[in-house]
């Protein structure tokens, strides 16, 4: 069976903290790390020409930004990103599912005594339409 499902659970005040560790981790990694290093590549290449300005942390990353845009704008292999739902299962695997969901309902005492409890609810309504039935037809 195929599983296209990925949960990630974020608990209480520790996972918070955690989550925002690991987003400011990235956000340093793939942001501002290389904002930092094309910002002084810029100054070395403005020190050598006098008449280029030289730039701050705020324009090194947004100069990344346009490196980065340009890279994947001008590539030859194109970037095609889909959004669609996951397929649903095929009838083979729908057959798998619902035969392991047998065979644990089978093993499992509480399912047991719920499916019987409900097969009696189920004889009950049915006794008692009969019934009603039987008493309108007189």
């Amino acid at each position: 069976m195929k599983k296209n499902i990925n949960v990630i659970q974020i608990r209480g005040l520790k996972g918070l903290i955690l989550a925002g560790m690991v987003i400011a981790c990235l956000c340093a990694g793939f942001i501002a790390f290389p904002g930092l290093v094309a910002m002084s590549i810029w100054n070395l290449a403005a020190s050598y020409i006098e008449q280029i300005p030289s730039i701050g942390i705020i324009q090194g990353v947004l100069l990344w930004g346009i490196i980065v845009a340009s890279y994947f704008t001008f590539r030859k292999e194109k970037l095609v990103v889909c959004m669609k739902s996951s397929q649903g299962l095929s009838e083979d695997e729908l057959k798998t599912v619902f035969a392991d969901i047998k065979k644990h309902a089978q093993e499992d005492k509480i399912i047991q005594a719920m499916l019987k409890a409900k097969e009696a609810e189920l004889k009950i309504k049915e006794n008692e339409e009969n019934s009603t039935s039987s008493n309108e037809s007189k």
